[in-house]
């Protein structure tokens, strides 16, 4: 049996691919209006051109804000009968994530999607809900908005659960911690991801920079696609920067240090005031995880998103692999800036094969084993995953208060944000 799935804010088709990929799931219409920068407008991501050339279906560019939850069945081309087994629904989080500062204080108008998510749930009733969003959709100043989610779900019989993960624990190459919010009809058993893993656990080695640059296959598309320095005095300020792991703090002691800085880096020395700021123009490490990779990742000067030795930006290829797409996905016809913003953007493909895998299970009552997990291309091996001591993996590192918290939500009580490493 196919199971079928509708994908709504589906960007470059990272929550989709996961699906995609698993046998017995199949995407049956997606959604996405291609915003970019909010000062580009409308269509100008054209990350649909990049779903169609990997899932092989062409999302609908609907203003899903705007859409009435009653009509979105005929917007999409869906038959009134056709079932839908799973919906992915991950409106934008950047009103949530708190790297816009002006987020602790001010609440984005693009946050209320989150309520419209439950209100095409409702409306297309499918068997599954997921979600992936920033992890402040769950404890941030503006939770009200996963609160009311989760009302309307538990309203139309859904059981609803909502947890804050690294994703390091589950293979991800990558320091990125998100929410991931699953919701199950009655007569379905909800399940979280950390049941997927319980009794087993990633090496260490396998989240880190090195497995995952080196796994990149040499014939994989884009390799070698990176923008070039923006001036001369860019590419000598990366070449004075240490290698494997290196900031740009130790140029207030190279002998060009004066030239090399820019004038925010020496405020911020004669301040002392350091905060973050290092990750600014800093190399990856290649035995640590990569930072989290953020949308606007095509520049060095973004964050620390150097190639750990070579004097350039991690190409899109490596920072596609680092967060967790295969060797064949390739990026569409579109600005190489966008190609970054595609990944930034994107839930991980190794992640979402995992939730596939979940909602298998929740739908047939058949487990996969962990190591059936792995999704081929990626920097996940099977021999990556091994015997974990400890038999409650999800609950292994939380504070009692939390995981009494976590036990009552997974067992359907109405759900509230907890938190999970």
């Amino acid at each position: 049996m196919m199971f079928n799935v509708v994908d709504l804010f589906s960007g470059a088709g990272g929550m989709s691919l996961g699906f995609h990929r698993h046998p017995e799931f199949q995407l049956v219409a997606a959604a996405d209006i291609e915003l970019g920068k909010p000062s580009a407008g409308k269509g100008k991501l054209q990350c649909n051109t990049t779903f169609l050339k990997n899932i092989g279906l062409a999302p609908a560019p609907l203003d899903l804000s705007t859409v009435p939850p009653r009509e979105l069945r005929r917007e999409l081309g869906l038959a009134a009968d056709l079932h839908i087994h799973v919906l992915s629904v991950c409106p934008p989080c950047t009103g949530f994530s708190r790297q816009n500062p002006l987020n602790h204080v001010r609440d984005d108008r693009r946050n209320s999607l989150v309520q419209r998510a439950a209100e095409f749930a409702a409306a297309l009733a499918p068997d599954i809900v997921v979600m992936e969003n920033a992890r402040e959709l769950l404890r941030g100043n503006f939770k009200h908005h996963y609160d009311s989610f989760c009302d309307c779900l538990s309203a139309h019989g859904y059981r609803v659960s909502g947890a804050n993960h690294m994703l390091t624990k589950f293979g991800l190459p990558q320091i990125r911690e998100r929410a991931i919010v699953v919701a199950a009809r009655a007569g379905y058993e909800l399940r979280v991801p950390g049941d997927l893993w319980r009794g087993m656990r990633v090496r260490e080695t396998a989240t880190h920079v090195r497995q995952a640059l080196a796994s990149i296959t040499p014939d994989a598309p884009q390799h070698d696609l990176y923008p070039g320095f923006s001036s001369e005095l860019v590419r000598r300020r990366l070449h004075a920067i240490p290698h494997d792991g290196g900031s740009w703090m130790s140029l207030a002691r190279h002998a060009d240090g004066d030239e090399l800085m820019t004038a925010a880096m020496k405020r911020i020395v004669s301040r002392n005031r350091i905060g973050s700021y290092p990750d600014v123009y800093g190399r990856m490490a290649w035995d640590r995880p990569a930072p989290t990779i953020k949308r606007e990742c095509a520049h060095i000067g973004n964050g620390r998103y150097a190639h750990p030795e070579e004097d350039r930006l991690c190409s899109v290829r490596e920072m596609a692999k680092l967060q967790g797409f295969p060797d064949d996905f390739v990026f569409g016809d579109t600005a190489v800036s966008n190609m970054y913003r595609h990944i930034g953007d994107a839930v991980p493909p190794l992640i979402s094969f995992q939730l596939a895998h979940l909602c298998h299970w929740m739908l047939t009552g058949e487990k996969s084993h962990p190591r059936r997990i792995v999704l081929p291309g990626t920097s996940l091996r099977t021999e990556d995953i091994v015997q974990h001591e400890q038999e409650e993996f999800e609950y292994a590192s939380l504070p009692r208060r939390s995981v009494s918290r976590r036990r009552a939500q997974t067992s359907g009580v109405p759900c509230r944000a907890a938190n999970a490493v």
